[in-house]
């Protein structure tokens, strides 16, 4: 119960939180020492950055080279990428509803409401974003666009990491100059998720974001989710369901881990049939849903399983003794990773609008360019808004 007032409630817990800091900001006075302070965001600016930058682009000149001519082909591929996963999204949720991958934007306080996982957040988006910044910056310095300025905000509860480039050697550079920039920040997050996710796949909790074939490939996949006990009088023990049976599906739909109950709409009342395996001889046993105690509308079948994820890695060289810091590393993949496709998408505020803006703005009127980037600005608002929309109507309001 107060778990649940906690979650309930965590917006107003952000806010207090929100008021603490500012509060020591202004206690430490920090706006003496490069912060801007204000009631609603936290700016810090640092004036060296551009020499940071320089050295660490004179030691690895070559390869920063090479870094900043993938990030353009890069840029169009995470860009096609993800209009291709949002509109093949949406298609799957009118043909096959149970594969629909339910989306939200990660807002604390709003959708994230756990005590964990705002902890994972808030530890992977400053290192998120300094790699993400890192890279427009250092690229920048290797096309000789001068930077003003570099550092980060903080919006109540939203976070923000920026470089700022001369915004006159910028507008006046090279085209492609320009387009190694933009795509340099999303580039990195997207090869530094690659890098951590070759380690998480010696780890089995990586198993559960991974699409086939990759899976199959990397993890032995368990049979089912194995039944631990039996709920007495309820649908599965009228169905003889016995501990140790092994559920690998529900009306058809798979189930091999525990999150695959999900995909199943289980309305107490109505009888499903639960396929399990039995001293490996598969019975098909039709339960009757019972009503749960703590909510008359949701269904159970009656059982207590198990809930640890039995996929085992082939890579199996690394013993991942620590749950805590699986759990973290990937949270920092996943916001590593999204957090790069995302951002290619074109719309105002992301990368992806800017990329998309330098390639058209000096072959057609200013007029034409802004009339077609609005067009492609609502078409991938759209899209994307509509993921957003299904998903809370597949399952309600929902918060991580």
């Amino acid at each position: 119960m107060e778990l649940d007032f906690i979650t309930e409630n965590a917006i107003i817990y952000v806010l207090m939180a929100w008021v603490v800091i500012l509060l020591v900001a202004k206690g430490l006075k920090l706006q003496n020492h490069g912060f801007e302070i204000k009631a609603y965001s936290i700016t810090y600016k640092n004036y060296g950055v551009q020499s940071v930058l320089t050295k660490v682009l004179n030691r690895t000149r070559r390869g920063i080279r090479i870094f900043a001519d993938v990030s353009v082909v890069a840029g169009f591929l995470m860009m096609g990428f993800a209009f291709w996963f949002l509109i093949n999204n949406i298609s799957t949720y009118f043909v096959e509803p149970s594969e629909f991958a339910e989306l939200t934007l990660l807002i604390p306080g709003v959708t994230l409401t756990s005590s964990t996982s705002l902890t994972y957040f808030l530890l992977s988006i400053p290192i998120v974003l300094i790699i993400h910044e890192g890279a427009h910056g250092i690229v920048a310095t290797l096309e000789k666009i001068k930077i003003k300025t570099g550092g980060f905000a903080i919006f109540i509860a939203l976070f923000a990491g920026f470089v700022e480039p001369d915004e006159d050697e910028f507008n006046n550079a090279k085209k492609i100059s320009k387009l190694r920039v933009i795509g340099a920040g999303a580039t990195s997050n997207v090869i530094f998720a690659f890098a951590l996710g070759l380690i998480l796949l010696t780890n089995p909790l990586f198993a559960i974001i991974l699409p086939e074939p990759i899976l199959s490939y990397f993890y032995d996949s368990p049979d089912g989710v194995l039944v631990l006990s039996i709920i007495e009088g309820s649908g599965a023990e009228q169905a003889g369901m016995q501990p140790n049976d092994v559920i690998t599906a529900i009306n058809g739909v798979p189930v091999v881990t525990p999150l695959d109950f999900r995909k199943v709409e289980l309305t107490p009342g109505e009888t499903v049939t639960v396929t399990v395996l039995r001293e490996e001889q598969e019975l098909q046993l039709p339960v009757v849903i019972t009503p749960s105690p703590d909510d008359l509308e949701r269904g159970l079948i009656g059982i207590m399983r198990d809930n640890a994820f039995s996929y085992k890695p082939v890579l199996n060289f690394i013993e991942w003794n620590n749950p805590q810091l699986s759990f973290f590393l990937l949270w920092l993949w996943m916001i590593s990773f999204f957090i790069g496709i995302i951002n290619m998408l074109p719309l105002p505020i992301l990368d992806g609008g800017k990329f998309i803006h330098s390639i058209i703005v000096d072959k057609i009127s200013e007029k034409r360019v802004n009339g077609i980037m609005w067009s492609i600005y609502a078409f991938t608002f759209m899209v994307f808004g509509l993921n957003i929309a299904l998903s809370y109507m597949k399952s309600g309001w929902f918060t991580i």
